[in-house]
């Protein structure tokens, strides 16, 4: 698998594997088990995914050593502010049961930032968490609370694929040096995506499919990128992407699928309540 410098020299997985909507009954400890079998080294999780003890377990039980597996989680803004976020850190520690968490971030852009950054700042001095990051953080927005922070976030996890490139974003965050990781990396299985004619043709030029053709044009574009799936073959087929590369040429007419346009809008008015409601993590 390979891996890509963090700003803050940690270095992480360019594929991982999403466990978002996978339910807390088995379903993820099978699916985490089964990526981590065909190869995967990063597991991406969140306190609001409510499924972070079986991610821990599923690490804990692949005699895979704890050192090489990447562990991704995400703080809840229910548990913004200084305060909050310190037990919400710890409570995803103990949930998790790994030992550290590789990558932490803040799940969402809304409410007491600062102070819930501050906490992961402290966390990461602690040796609790080893990267920091955001995630859902629009240029405006990084523009608006990063600016706050005593250190510069290693990440931020946005929604990214070739519809919908973040390309104004990656201009704000390649000046410091920092990695996007894209989630819905296939635009929700789109199937205008996966039937686009250029991703065809290059899916039968390489002999792969769709989904391996999109997964190899954004790691080669610099992105980490985390698919999801529960079927076992999608699994295994999205980390088979390291035995071909796309030409130059064939990377910018890629690129030319940008449309600017993604399906969630972190600046919607009143969307920080909405999640707020949708997702209580705790009473």
């Amino acid at each position: 698998m390979e891996r890509i410098k963090l700003n803050d020299g940690n270095t992480i997985p360019v594929v991982g594997f999403g466990v978002f909507l996978i339910p807390n009954d088995g379903s993820t400890y099978k699916a985490v088990s089964d990526a981590l079998k065909v190869g995967y080294r990063h597991i991406d999780t969140a306190a609001a995914y409510f499924n972070e003890e079986e991610v821990g377990k599923a690490v804990r039980d692949s005699g895979i050593p704890r050192e090489e597996i990447f562990i991704t989680s995400k703080l809840w803004i229910q548990d913004y502010g200084y305060e909050p976020a310190k037990k919400g850190i710890d409570a995803s520690l103990s949930k998790l049961d790994t030992g550290w968490i590789d990558l932490y971030l803040l799940h969402q852009p809304y409410f007491d930032v600062a102070g819930a950054w501050k906490a992961l700042e402290e966390a990461k001095k602690e040796g609790k968490l080893k990267s920091i990051g955001v995630s859902n953080m629009t240029p405006r927005l990084w523009n608006k609370y990063v600016s706050q922070f005593a250190t510069m976030p290693a990440v931020n996890q946005v929604e990214c694929n070739p519809f919908f490139q973040q390309r104004e974003l990656r201009k704000i965050l390649d000046a410091a040096d920092v990695k996007i990781e894209a989630y819905f990396p296939l635009g929700h299985g789109a199937k205008n995506l996966l039937d686009n004619p250029l991703i065809d043709s290059l899916a039968k030029k390489y002999n792969k499919n769709s989904g391996q053709i999109i997964l190899r044009f954004e790691v080669q574009d610099g992105l980490i990128v985390l698919p999801k799936s529960t079927n076992p073959a999608r699994i295994a087929g999205n980390i088979d992407i390291f035995d071909f590369e796309l030409t130059q040429d064939e990377m910018e007419r890629m690129r030319g699928l940008d449309t600017g346009k993604g399906t969630h809008d972190p600046e919607t008015p009143g969307m920080g309540e909405m999640l707020l409601e949708k997702f209580k993590i705790h009473d």
